[in-house]
């Protein structure tokens, strides 16, 4: 653990000097600004914040995520020629990684909300968008981390992390329309909450929306949705299945991380 702590602290200082985490910073920030300026309700500024977050946090993470291992490999073997754990070396490069960016997001965010509106009355919305920004940012960059250690070629690597998020964020939609589409006559909802719950850019934006009164104009389908994930069962689900996204791939990338010849 002591070995984690100082990696984190070499990791953190490299990437919050960087270029790179005032830049998000400043994207977040100014188009919060902007968004709660030139728009008078606050929940439609949140519902396009919440658009912004789950399409394009999920792809800085990945894009960010792959680049900064890949561009790590020197200092990773440096590191490696030391007697400390390869687990250590991953958690301390995760952490240093997932940190700044969750920081550069959140504070981009967040310095605005408190510029603009009435942060008591909205607060639970904005913790809700907060906590779905963690969370995605946490479970792509497992994803970007385990794609860097099974893949050696930059390229490869970085053109499948942009495939994943075209997947999760433009493909997965698609898929569940033409479902929808093709099997109409059918009853759809458990099949829709079971595809919602694959996909954390989906299941992010479901529960926000929710928390919505506009969740009532979805139909049966915002109904049924409704149901299930305000209950104790649908918020455990919800849950698991973003911890899912984030465990899983953080476990396979330190599998992979152990066994790669660096």
């Amino acid at each position: 653990m002591n070995f984690v702590f100082k990696i984190l602290k070499i990791e953190l200082n490299n990437v919050i000097k960087s270029r790179w985490f005032f830049f998000f910073f400043g994207f977040f920030f100014l188009v919060s600004y902007a968004l709660l300026s030139f728009e008078d309700n606050i929940q439609k500024s949140l519902l396009s914040l919440l658009n912004l977050v789950i399409y394009l946090a999920p792809l800085i993470t990945l894009i960010f995520g792959t680049m900064y291992f890949y561009n790590s490999q020197p200092y990773i073997e440096m590191m490696l020629s030391q007697p400390i754990p390869r687990a250590s070396l991953f958690v301390g490069l995760y952490l240093g990684t997932s940190i700044p960016l969750m920081l550069s997001f959140i504070l981009g965010l967040f310095l605005p909300f408190l510029l603009f509106s009435d942060i008591l009355a909205y607060l639970n919305l904005f913790l809700i968008l907060l906590l779905i920004l963690i969370l995605l940012t946490l479970s792509f960059v497992s994803i970007a981390f385990w794609i860097s250690t099974e893949i050696g070629d930059k390229v490869k690597g970085l053109s499948l992390s942009i495939l994943i998020w075209l997947v999760f964020g433009i493909a997965f939609d698609g898929l569940i329309l033409f479902i929808t589409f093709l099997f109409s006559d059918y009853p759809l909802e458990k099949i829709l909450i079971g595809l919602t719950v694959l996909n954390p850019i989906n299941l992010s934006r479901t529960i926000f929306v929710l928390n919505f009164e506009i969740s009532a104009l979805m139909g049966i389908t915002g109904a049924v949705f409704k149901k299930f994930f305000g209950s104790s069962l649908g918020t455990f689900v919800s849950l698991g299945s973003m911890l899912f996204w984030i465990v899983i791939p953080f476990l396979f990338g330190l599998i992979g991380f152990k066994r790669k010849d660096f």
